[in-house]
């Protein structure tokens, strides 16, 4: 994961994140259990990617969905991987299933 990806530890660590983020925040929810971790491993350098791409423009943050339950019910992610665009604290847009570079750049650049 690259290191523009922050990676909360626990609920309250993600909720700093995102108080302290000047603008948006790319939520990506990955799981660690077997029907999850084959895409979410393959999404991990995607979402970095992203990171250094929009740096700058966006907060990048990889959410395990075991260690951080909060965030979870909080936008209502039901699949790992899922990508979560948020602004000042609301869900914008919600991308369930693992994603290319190019399209989560389509995602990004629709939402931002």
């Amino acid at each position: 994961m690259a290191r523009r990806v922050h990676q909360p530890l626990e609920n309250k660590e993600f909720d700093f994140i995102l108080a302290m983020s000047d603008g948006p925040v790319l939520a990506y929810f990955s799981g660690t259990w077997p029907k999850a971790l084959k895409a979410c491993k393959e999404m991990d350098p995607v979402v970095g990617e992203a990171a250094e791409a929009y740096a700058g423009r966006l907060t990048a943050v990889k959410v395990d969905m075991t260690r951080c339950p909060e965030p979870v019910r909080r936008y209502e992610v039901t699949a790992a991987p899922s990508v979560v665009l948020i602004k000042e604290g609301e869900a914008v847009a919600l991308a369930a299933g693992a994603m290319d570079g190019a399209e989560l750049t389509a995602f990004l650049d629709s939402h931002l």
